[in-house]
């Protein structure tokens, strides 16, 4: 009788590259849930979800690192051209390869993105040895929270916060689930009417592909209901180690007065202890959601660097 083995997509040897792919997940998800620093964009289900959008291309160093390869896309946010529009850039998420391969690679790429502190820091001085200079990448900051401060909302610092919270307790009789397999389909309604409501699709793709994939991308999040009616959603993931959990995306219908802050804190209510930081990712430049993310008083930032050749 015939042995029939099925094949695993592994991730290419470098210099290799493949468009990434949900079969290279069991291969670079264990290796990206161990980076220290937490940056939010070196998860899988992160880097699967804008996959299409960058047009990643993955490659395998070693087994020391993943080289993911990105083109930048017009701006989200913001109308007019982005300096960095159409380049094309490298990430390291788990370690700096040897001076070698960061030659080669700029030789085909513009621009070194999401450097991380501990990818940095140990091997700064001969990076720039070899001509690459460092510069803080500040619209991509991730912004840190206390798990604590999001989940009780102390003080006289969250006090809007926490009356937004409660005209939503006192207006609305709700429901708070966890998001299942079969509460998808609520919801991507909610989906659906924030795209409509908003006239644009921002995100919504990624958003879809993230309910449409919920089973094989593993991330974890609640629904909020109004006498019956999904209003909310938000789904994120472990990230450092189990220290931080990440928040990829957060979706409420506006028309329900204090649905975001009271998503926020009723899902940070539900994280175990021993997540002591919630990063809810970056603001990409964007003056009115920089100031948001600033107003829940962030403990921190996951800090990023950006690395270029001289001149």
């Amino acid at each position: 009788m015939p042995i029939f083995y099925t094949r695993t997509m592994t991730v290419p040897q470098y210099p290799e590259f493949a468009p990434l792919s949900l079969e290279h997940k069991s291969e670079m998800h264990p290796k990206l849930s161990l980076t220290p620093d937490g940056v939010s964009e070196f998860t899988f289900p992160c880097l699967f979800l804008f996959r299409q959008r960058y047009q990643y291309r993955v490659s395998n160093l070693e087994g020391k690192t993943f080289i993911i390869s990105g083109t930048q896309p017009p701006p989200e946010h913001e109308e007019g051209a982005d300096s960095r529009e159409g380049k094309k850039f490298f990430m390291t998420p788990c370690a700096a390869p040897g001076r070698g391969v960061i030659q080669e690679l700029f030789k085909t790429h513009d621009y070194w993105k999401n450097i991380s502190d501990s990818v940095l820091i140990p091997n700064r001085e001969k990076f720039e040895e070899c001509g690459i200079e460092f510069t803080e990448d500040r619209d991509n900051f991730d912004y840190l929270y206390l798990r604590t401060d999001l989940a009780e909302l102390p003080g006289k610092k969250y006090h809007k916060k926490r009356n937004l919270v409660a005209q939503f307790l006192k207006t609305y009789s709700y429901e708070k689930k966890p998001i299942t397999l079969e509460l998808v389909p609520h919801a991507m309604k909610v989906l659906e009417t924030w795209r409509a409501d908003k006239g644009t699709d921002g995100d919504y793709w990624a958003c879809k592909e993230a309910l449409d994939r919920f089973g094989d991308l593993n991330m974890k999040g609640i629904l909020i209901y109004v006498e019956g009616k999904p209003v909310g959603w938000c789904l994120g993931e472990p990230i450092a180690r189990g220290r931080i959990f990440t928040v990829h995306i957060e979706k409420g219908l506006e028309s329900y007065k204090g649905i975001y802050q009271f998503l926020n804190q009723a899902f940070a209510a539900t994280l175990p202890e021993y997540f002591t930081h919630i990063n809810r990712e970056q603001d990409l430049g964007d003056e009115g959601m920089r100031q948001a993310k600033m107003t829940y008083r962030p403990s921190g930032f996951v800090r990023k660097y950006k690395g270029q050749l001289k001149g």
